[in-house]
């Protein structure tokens, strides 16, 4: 039993970071970066105490890890350097931890770690199941492992945790003393979200209600904007490039080769294989693969159009298909019909491109890189029969069609490469991708004649607003006389429409969402008519019909709920400002970038260079 449970806790050998919100673990390990640790070592300071490029590698490894986990596609390079700059700033802030548990003089004694210990064990031993009865965690079989069956190795282990844990918890609890809403604060929040209206309301839109020609803007208006506003006519940076683009979706090939896999599954359930099992084994649909492919019960129009047709018609207890739809190929035995809804169960075959499609694809970005190096963009791509597109693009939407916005080439586009110069092959989600340079203009500010245009629209617009307003609040009087906005219906083009029920937070149709317009129709009693309001490049008039106060009854029965998760988000608001704060007055040195130059340099003039 102790091998076994010194497998399942090998994670209390980790080291704490100091991440609060997730409590971070630091795991030591493999150089993903490539960079060489023996040869870094310190890679900066924080307040004068060095950092390490283990330290730093540790937090990158862990937090690389995680991102792969929680995506399918490869890490691309802008998510490397956002990884990077996470690691660096997460051991940066261990380190200040460190510093202010100091300062307070924060400690954990013998008991506070033999009292954790007994009763409050770490997360992941509770979940083990040596430790559970009947699913539950039980304490007293955790208690009797400790006095009974724990090695000496084992309990240091835990000591080093609860060393680790237990000062970072008295420090949160002192930084977030004093977090605390009443029920006064509950209720109005409660009641902000789910109090609902219904109105009625007009809108005179200034663009349209208002001729041009009843406003007129100067050259001195105009240049006067323009002085008070530069800021806006700010332009980014921009780049014509040329492409080459290899698409990584499935090809026709792809799609014959899923099918074929299909029509093969199916012949299989023909032949009396188990539905179930097969689901198992083959479906990549993960949600209901481990259901035996149930999609349990399900009503007309909640599948997508071909499923669906197939689910509300096909025979009972009849492998149907396959059945093609956006996520592939669709095996469907419907178990069950009644009027209204279906029980079925699929397996899903997915659309991908096959071990041997995948391979001439990258043995083709492998060959258009070769060429690349040594050759123009269009002589590579001549010599590999592809297309080269031209595109021009800014920072901020560095778009190439074929492959969407570009992530690991953007620094290369706005930084790194000069005007004639072929970029590597880069990988991004929808595609590889290769560029050439053509031309690059630094960010800007637009000239007064540039900005002419727009300057003379924003005026123009904001002329006609000040006579949409003056024109409202003579129909708003009108209005208030005949205790309805129904009586403009009609009047001059303007049509009366309602809207809602609907919360603060809910669209109102015709009206807009969490505008002025409709925070104005939350203030107003019933039956009362707004004074004009501008809201969506409108101007409106609202009246309030009915109120839909917020259930008392239900807000009482989720307070607590809510209790604990407006603390939980004022804690995280208050660690993050405190812990900017810490990072404002601290003394940090990053010389990662000449540390890693300088390494990779001693490396490269090295007998047989970086290989």
């Amino acid at each position: 039993m102790m091998r076994k449970m010194r497998e399942n806790t090998k994670w209390i050998m980790l080291v704490t970071a100091i991440a609060f919100v997730a409590l971070m673990v630091f795991e030591w390990g493999m150089d993903i970066t490539g960079r060489t640790a023996g040869s870094v070592g310190e890679i900066g300071r924080v307040d004068g105490t060095p950092v390490t490029y283990e330290q730093y590698q540790a937090a990158y490894r862990n937090l690389y890890e995680q991102m792969s986990q929680n995506q399918e596609d490869p890490i691309t390079a802008a998510q490397n350097r956002e990884i990077e700059e996470a690691a660096w700033n997460e051991v940066v802030n261990q380190v200040l931890i460190q510093e202010e548990l100091a300062r307070r003089g924060i400690r954990v004694t013998d008991e506070e770690i033999r009292q954790a210990a007994r009763f409050s064990p770490p997360p992941e031993l509770m979940g083990d199941p040596y430790f559970q009865t009947e699913g539950q965690f039980d304490i007293q079989k955790y208690q009797e492992f400790l006095a009974t069956s724990a090695d000496q190795l084992f309990l240091l282990q835990l000591e080093a945790y609860y060393r680790d844990v237990i000062p970072r918890s008295k420090l949160l609890r002192q930084v977030t003393t004093g977090i605390y809403f009443t029920d006064a604060e509950l209720w109005e929040r409660y009641e902000e979200a789910n109090e609902q209206i219904r109105v009625r309301f007009v809108g005179l839109n200034p663009r349209n209600r208002i001729p041009d020609d009843s406003v007129t803007v100067t050259e001195d208006e105009i240049q006067a904007y323009y002085r008070e506003h530069e800021e806006d006519f700010q332009i980014p940076a921009s780049a014509q490039v040329q492409y080459v683009s290899l698409t990584k979706a499935p090809l026709r090939e792809d799609t014959l080769a899923a099918r074929e896999r299909a029509e093969s599954i199916k012949e299989e359930l023909e032949e009396g294989a188990d539905f179930a099992e097969v689901a198992q084994r083959e479906s990549a649909d993960e949600a209901t693969a481990s259901q035996g492919g149930s999609l349990g019960t399900f009503t007309r129009g909640r599948m997508v159009p071909a499923f669906d047709s197939v689910a509300f018609n096909a025979p009972v207890n009849q492998v149907q298909g396959p059945v093609q739809t956006n996520f592939g190929f669709h095996l469907i035995e419907v178990q069950n019909r009644w009027a209204d809804s279906v029980q079925a169960r699929h397996i899903l075959v997915p659309i991908e491109r096959t071990n041997e499609s995948e391979l001439r694809l990258l043995t083709l970005a492998d060959s258009l890189e070769v060429l690349g190096e040594v050759r123009t963009l269009d002589d590579a791509a001549g010599e590999l029969g592809l297309p080269v597109q031209s595109q021009e693009m800014t920072e901020l939407f560095p778009f190439l069609p074929g492959v969407g916005q570009i992530s690991d080439g953007l620094e290369w586009v706005f930084e790194e490469g000069a005007p004639g110069e072929v970029s590597p092959v880069f990988e991004d989600a929808q595609a590889f991708y290769m560029m050439e340079l053509v031309n690059r203009e630094p960010a800007g500010v637009q000239t007064l004649e540039q900005a002419r245009g727009s300057i003379e629209q924003i005026l123009r617009i904001e002329k006609k607003t000040e006579l949409a307003l003056a024109e409202a609040e003579e129909l708003a009087r009108e209005a208030r006389e005949a205790g309805s906005l129904e009586v403009l219906d009609g009047r001059a083009g303007l049509t009366v429409r309602e809207a809602g029920p609907a919360s603060r937070t809910q669209f109102f149709q015709g009206l807009g969402i969490q505008n002025r317009a409709v925070g104005r129709a939350f203030g107003l009693e019933v039956g009362e008519v707004s004074d004009p309001v501008e809201a969506e490049n409108n101007v409106f008039l609202v009246q309030t019909l009915e109120r839909i106060e917020a259930d008392s009854a239900a807000w009482e029965a989720q307070k607590e709920q809510q209790r604990n998760r407006l603390e939980l988000q004022l804690e995280q608001q208050r660690l993050q400002q405190w812990i900017a704060g810490l990072r404002e007055n601290a003394d940090i040195v990053d010389r990662r970038e000449q540390v890693f130059q300088a390494s990779e340099q001693t490396q490269a003039a090295q007998p047989g260079g970086l290989f």
